[in-house]
């Protein structure tokens, strides 16, 4: 996927999207992409530890196991020991979908999310241990 189709399928799933430039930006400085119809992950290793810089599935292909597919397909991928990601602390969905791919919260980060109705929400931040390669 281009920077361009990353930007505009973000943009269906968050209200505070990345621009193309982001995407590219970080593709450079070697983040992966991860990808299937409907969604995408974008995730950088380092140092034996790997982050989820994002996860987006667009609204009409949700509910349908693209999530878990993406973070499995790119877990399998990272030359790392640990995964880890933030969630804002209102997001129950994902945070069940997290939960439920054996990622346990480890820390928050405060007022860490702005909202576009000016709310600032608490950051959740999970890790999970990945299998030995």
């Amino acid at each position: 996927m281009s920077p361009d189709a990353l930007a505009a399928l973000h943009a269906k799933a968050f209200d505070r999207p990345w621009s193309a430039k982001d995407f590219a930006d970080l593709i450079a400085l070697g983040a992966v992409v991860v990808e299937e119809t409907g969604g995408f992950i974008l995730v950088r290793a380092m140092a034996r530890e790997a982050e989820i810089l994002t996860l987006a599935v667009d609204p009409a292909h949700r509910r349908k196991g693209i999530a878990r597919r993406l973070i499995e397909a790119a877990a399998r991928q990272l030359p790392a020991d640990t995964l880890f990601l933030e969630v804002a602390e209102d997001n129950d969905p994902a945070i069940s979908l997290y939960r439920s791919v054996g990622f346990e919260e480890t820390g928050r980060r405060p007022r860490y999310y702005h909202r576009p109705d000016a709310q600032m929400i608490d950051a959740l931040i999970f890790a999970r241990a990945l299998p030995d390669r």
